[in-house]
């Protein structure tokens, strides 16, 4: 092969070579325009998406300072409430170990009342109810004694008596 025919066929293959390389770029033009046509048919619906997202952020960010606002109001209350309410309870409880301590010294009194009391009723009936039996004693022992006529024998005498015997 001389120089010609190689520099013809290099030639004639480089023109193939440009020709496959507009085909490819005419394809992709033609592929470019559809996907620039979908493209566009969707950037509407992309627009309302984003303003839709955009007004719900905003709503949500309004709700989100209202919850917060109402959180803290609620909170402040809470916090008032709880301080009252302590108080309540202090002061309830103190009065409640006053009474508790008042009860205390009621009670103490009236059992010391009656204590005195059932020493009071102990000396005033026991004593002469004591005092009736013993004198009534002394009467049956000295009837017995008058009755059995003088000392007694020893077949007559009883378990206490004849231990000593």
């Amino acid at each position: 092969m001389d120089q010609n025919t190689t520099l013809t066929v290099f030639v004639g293959v480089t023109a193939l070579a440009f020709v496959l390389q507009l085909i490819c770029l005419l394809v992709m033009l033609l592929t470019v325009r559809s996907m620039r046509e979908k493209v566009t048919a969707l950037v509407p619906k992309l627009e309302s998406l984003i303003d839709a997202s955009q007004k719900a952020v905003a709503d949500g960010r309004q709700q989100i300072l209202e919850v917060t606002a109402k959180t803290h109001e609620i909170l402040d209350s809470t916090k008032r409430q709880m301080v009252k309410i302590e108080e309540v309870v202090n002061d309830a409880s103190g009065r409640a170990k006053v009474q508790l301590e008042h009860a205390e010294l009621v009670l103490d009194d009236t059992m010391t009342q009656a204590h005195q009391t059932i020493a009071a009723v102990h000396r005033g009936v026991m004593r002469p109810a004591r005092e009736i039996h013993g004198v009534a004693a002394g009467i049956r022992a000295a009837l017995g004694y008058l009755v059995s006529g003088g000392r007694p024998s020893v077949a007559q005498a009883t378990q206490d008596e004849e231990m000593f015997i």
